[in-house]
């Protein structure tokens, strides 16, 4: 796919998120200026403002658009002919669908660069309880993810893990008042990754799940033990199956399937939808379900179980 000419920004957060004092410093950086007309389209206002001699400094267009109706292909395509811009920052309003955006026709040569996605940590919980749906569409295919004012906030870990089942190739960063917040992860599991045998509880295996995937080296050769529902995809071998739970990742109606491949000489004799307990030495390998290398569970003992709730939380 060739690289658009005009690179779109598209910058999404609830309403006081940061979104526009994160721009600022952004354009301000000396690795953001080029030459030619940014263009910054603003779709809400927040308390901080775009300072008039900064804009001018660094060659910056503002366009505000007051309501979403107003953001169309036809509006777009007019702002490129009266800005002809290099560039074009979109700091998106919170309470809009972003997909409404990201299912615009764009003007010719246009083309989303990044898509980056600010949260309020002291209200995020707020937000994603009554707005979830929203949320996940900031989040899902963003690149980077910055939880700003937290301080205080507890547990970190499972902010992340909400952002990293719906994009798990997103960075994500935490900021207090003083910057960056490092070393909020370590230990932070509620299982004891230095039991011989690692035991995954029900509630446990979305964290599980979501915490092998950003640290495979903390889990390379541990043996764990938990219990999952059998999938078994055509294109798996014989002695090959996916046990896993669901997870509802932004409504009832959007859920996903969350496991990891496992091998096991009793996986022919499993049927799709049975609960198995499973014992199993984590391993890495790399194969196409994964696009490249994920765990491969070696079964210890795989034996059938009652079913458990099959919703999985991350928290």
């Amino acid at each position: 796919m060739d690289q658009p000419d005009v690179l779109v920004y598209l910058m999404t957060g609830f309403l006081d998120s940061g979104k526009t004092q994160f721009l600022k410093f952004t354009l301000e950086q000396d690795y953001f200026q080029i030459p030619g007309t940014t263009l910054l389209i603003l779709c809400e206002e927040g308390e901080e403002e775009y300072g008039a001699a900064g804009l001018k400094r660094y060659n910056i267009a503002v366009e505000r658009v007051e309501s979403q109706e107003e953001l169309t292909e036809e509006y777009l395509r007019a702002l490129d002919e009266k800005h002809h811009p290099e560039r074009v920052v979109v700091e998106y309003n919170g309470m809009w669908k972003v997909s409404d955006f990201e299912n615009l026709k764009l003007p010719e040569g246009w083309g989303i660069e990044q898509k980056l996605t600010t949260v309020d940590a002291s209200t995020f919980q707020m937000y994603l309880t009554n707005l979830k749906p929203l949320f996940v569409e900031m989040v899902r295919g963003s690149e980077l993810v910055l939880f700003n004012r937290c301080s205080d906030i507890k547990p970190l870990a499972g902010y992340r893990r909400s952002v990293k089942v719906v994009s798990p190739q997103a960075e994500v960063i935490f900021e207090d008042e003083k910057g960056e917040v490092e070393n909020i992860f370590e230990n932070d599991v509620p299982y004891d990754l230095d039991a011989p045998i690692v035991e995954i509880r029900p509630e446990d295996y979305g964290i599980w799940y979501v915490d092998m995937m950003e640290r495979p080296d903390q889990y390379k050769g541990k043996v764990v033990e938990y219990t999952a529902k059998v999938l078994k995809p055509r294109t798996f071998p014989a002695k090959m199956f996916l046990p896993g739970r669901m997870a509802m990742t932004c409504c009832a109606d959007d859920t996903s399937f969350l496991g990891y491949v496992c091998r096991s000489s009793y996986a022919s004799k499993l049927k799709p939808g049975q609960w198995v307990k499973i014992r199993a030495r984590i391993g890495f390998a790399k194969m196409s379900v994964y696009r490249g290398t994920g765990p491969v569970l070696e079964a210890e003992h795989v034996e059938l179980a009652d079913p458990i709730e099959e919703l999985v939380y991350f928290n």
